[in-house]
């Protein structure tokens, strides 16, 4: 008996929301008489989480002895190009699937009082989004990579363009400029490996295999295609100097659309380094290893400055993403161990924590249509439980011992520093950077004395608001107290990658 195809199931379900949305919609139109808004925000919940339901077990029952791909699918797609509809999930991927999937229904609640307008038309774009990002990580064909890759760019684009702010068509046009413009270069990679490899097979593993053996690759040829590959995982992590698109699309994306693209888009990058670029090219990394090193360090310390210089919260979250990437991109190219397994574990931390704050401040924007810490002050005694939950996830990104972030970043210095340690201590003035501007604006947000009549009319949390915190609350918890089950499902591909 054939098994299940779990992965497949998992990939294509957001895909069947979307259409049972449409549908929705559909009849709406041909009944001339419309449904409750809140049908669609349900079918939306109802499919993301039935979606993380079924990812669950796939994270849990992983096996973590095992470096090779499982639950694996594949099938012959276009066999005379060698193209295959291929999937799989090991220790780099197996994470950022469970992720995704946490994500997803966090951002449908996040958008329940929120979006008002085309309300089925943003839930089955999100949806569909979805799909997309579980095509990126588990995805083991190459050109099946690639669309999944670029079909992100799609519904993403949408949520800025039809459900953001002001300046929504500068974001949405910079982001997708940006990103594809990156792309061509990896698309112009594959070409290049799939004719350099015989144009057999785009598999991944076939690839690997046959660079390895048959083929091998001149150094020249590595350095330049790993130039291709690293240029459109830079643009999407972002690394300085390509970030400039991040700070408009965050600020002028719905909440939703800034927990994907933070949680979940920006990790694309730093997934296709660890996935591609080390293994793929081990001749032209050493070449590389220092410059991408000292960008990532770049960024954690530009970004903690940019951010100091906010007084836009959501702004300030979005230059801190840049901080903690770049610290996550030093990590893998420190190429040791502890260092690259930190780098694994902190792009699931980022998500949590940074998808929180992204979560949190527009709560607080929904209820009084501002993110200026300046319009605020004295909060926490309008809304107490609202200011604990803040602070809790704020301390999360800071990296507070006991929090998810603080175990993360402790691999990537413990391991970076027997390498670099100049750049480890650079970065680690970053970190300190950090605590001064989260703990600022919390400072200037929540504390202080109620001087506006508006704040003091707000509301504390709702029940769908705490459905889309407690669960990054309970993970930030769990993995900052007892790491070990998410540590040990990335050791084996980890040992895989170095020996690459």
């Amino acid at each position: 008996m054939r098994a299940w195809p779990v992965l497949s199931t998992i990939l294509w379900w957001p895909t069947l929301g979307a259409l049972v949305i449409g549908f929705l919609r559909w009849l709406e139109a041909l009944r001339g008489k419309a449904w409750p808004q809140d049908l669609y925000r349900q079918a939306a919940l109802f499919f993301s989480g039935t979606a993380f339901l079924m990812v669950l077990p796939v994270v849990v029952f992983f096996h973590t002895g095992y470096s090779g791909l499982q639950f694996e699918e594949q099938v012959r797609w276009i066999p005379e190009w060698g193209i295959s509809y291929a999937l799989g999930v090991d220790g780099l991927n197996v994470l950022l699937v469970g992720l995704t999937a946490l994500l997803v229904p966090v951002a449908v609640l996040s958008a329940w009082q929120e979006v008002r307008e085309h309300v089925a038309g943003f839930y089955a774009v999100l949806l569909f989004l979805e799909t997309a990002l579980f095509g990126v990580f588990l995805a083991a064909d190459l050109l099946m990579f690639y669309v999944f890759w670029e079909l992100v760019l799609v519904p993403m684009c949408f949520i800025i363009f039809v459900w953001g702010g002001p300046r929504r068509v500068y974001a949405a046009f910079k982001f997708l400029l940006y990103t594809f413009a990156g792309s061509l270069f990896m698309l112009a990679g594959i070409v290049y490996l799939y004719v350099r490899t015989g144009g057999q097979s785009l598999l991944y593993s076939d690839i690997l295999q046959v660079l390895q053996t048959t083929h091998p690759l001149s150094l020249r040829e590595e350095v330049l295609l790993f130039l291709a590959f690293a240029i459109a995982f830079a643009v999407k992590v972002p690394m300085v100097p390509l970030h400039m698109w991040l700070p408009a699309a965050h600020v002028e994306a719905p909440t939703s659309g800034s927990v994907l693209l933070a949680g979940v888009l920006l990790k694309m990058g730093t997934y296709g380094l660890l996935r591609f670029c080390v293994p793929l090219f081990p001749q032209a990394v050493p070449k590389f290893q220092a410059a991408m090193v000292a960008l990532g360090v770049v960024g954690v310390i530009y970004g903690a400055w940019a951010a100091l210089a906010q007084t836009d919260m959501k702004r300030l979250v979005a230059y801190s993403s840049i901080s903690h990437l770049g610290l996550i991109v030093a990590g893998i190219f420190a190429l040791e161990p502890t260092a690259v397994q930190g780098a694994i574990l902190q792009m699931v931390n980022h998500g949590i924590s940074t998808g929180g704050l992204f979560v949190l401040v527009g709560l607080l924007y929904e209820r009084r249509h501002t993110r200026e810490m300046d319009a605020y002050g004295g909060v926490a005694h309008v809304l107490p439980r609202y200011a604990a939950v803040f602070l809790v996830v704020l301390l999360s990104s800071i990296g507070l011992p006991f929090l998810n972030g603080f175990v993360g970043e402790f691999l990537i210095f413990w391991g970076a520093f027997r390498r670099y340690p100049v750049a480890t201590a650079l970065a680690v003035t970053g970190v300190i950077w950090s605590a001064v501007y989260m703990l600022r604006m919390y400072q200037r947000v929540m504390h202080g004395p109620v001087t506006r009549e508006e704040n003091r009319r707000l509301t504390d949390m709702k029940p769908h608001e705490w459905a889309a915190t407690v669960p990054l609350l309970v993970l930030a918890v769990w993995i900052g107290v007892w790491a070990t089950p998410f540590l040990e499902r990335t050791q084996t591909a980890l040992r895989w990658i170095i020996r690459q």
